[in-house]
């Protein structure tokens, strides 16, 4: 018997990175899961995004564990387009127990940009990040609530929405700005949610070896500090953690061990928080 045995997950960003890792973690305990990805590039965004062929490849392995998986291209940016892939997912598996806002960029380019690359890198960070969340927030809180009793949410913040840290680049700041905002997006939602017994928590990352921390650009960024500089400097011996090692946090926030964990801000992040 698994933790989750007849639950439903919906996963945002779910292609590759942290949140197929999450797909697996979820489903090898039992979970079924409903997955979305944008499956395209973002222009400002400066390294590729996950593809279709990625999408298939997280059912294929969810598939192949023994697991159940029905994924969608969504753009967390577009409301309609995600809950119309959610609601599609909930009518196909019958209920919803379980969101991981996940999906998430960091725009970062160490050069000179022009005030329109600037402004657009700080736009589309927050849309993806912050409204994104938003969004899957909001297409997902009807479908818990009427599945009662209890539901989970959980967001995929990072140290940056704990800490600050970035530069002072549109991307970087709006990479703070946004992981900062869904922290408070969840205190408001642990409180609105709780006489449903739904539970709302952020996960705080450190760096993870995803593409997003170590693409070209990021790469580019960090060169600039010798020695790998603070963004990646963890008081324990790890400058990267593997996306399993935050799948585990989530299996705990989203599982009954943590049925009165709710409005906290869970790091991961092998005590860059507490150093800095």
């Amino acid at each position: 018997m698994g933790a989750l045995d007849g639950k439903v997950a919906f996963i945002t960003g779910v292609a590759r990175g942290q949140g197929r890792s999450h797909a697996l973690r979820l489903a090898a305990d039992g979970a079924h899961i409903i997955g979305v990805d944008i499956c395209a590039d973002i222009e400002s965004n400066g390294y590729a995004m996950a593809t279709r062929d990625e999408l298939d490849e997280t059912v294929a392995m969810v598939e192949d564990r023994g697991g159940r998986m029905l994924g969608s291209v969504a753009d967390v940016r577009d409301f309609h387009a995600l809950k119309s892939a959610l609601d599609d997912g909930v009518a196909h598996f019958g209920r919803l127990d379980i969101v991981c806002a996940n999906a998430g960029i960091a725009t970062m380019a160490f050069r000179e940009l022009s005030i329109e690359e600037d402004l657009q890198m700080w736009t589309d960070v927050l849309d993806v990040n912050l409204v994104g969340s938003f969004h899957t927030a909001k297409a997902a809180i009807p479908h818990l609530i009427a599945g009662a009793p209890g539901g989970s949410i959980v967001f995929t913040s990072s140290t940056a929405g704990l800490k600050g840290f970035g530069g002072m680049q549109g991307g970087g700041l709006g990479y703070a700005a946004s992981k900062h905002g869904i922290v408070g997006l969840m205190r408001t939602l642990a409180n609105a949610l709780a006489p449903h017994s739904i539970r709302v928590n952020t996960v705080h990352p450190t760096a993870v070896n995803t593409m997003m921390a170590v693409n070209p650009q990021m790469t580019a960024f960090l060169e600039q500090y010798p020695d790998g500089g603070p963004h990646l400097q963890n008081p324990m011996p790890v400058s990267l953690l593997e996306p399993a090692d935050i799948s585990a946090a989530i299996a705990y926030l989203v599982s009954d061990a943590a049925k009165y964990v709710t409005g906290v801000t869970f790091p991961v992040d092998a005590g860059f928080c507490n150093k800095l």
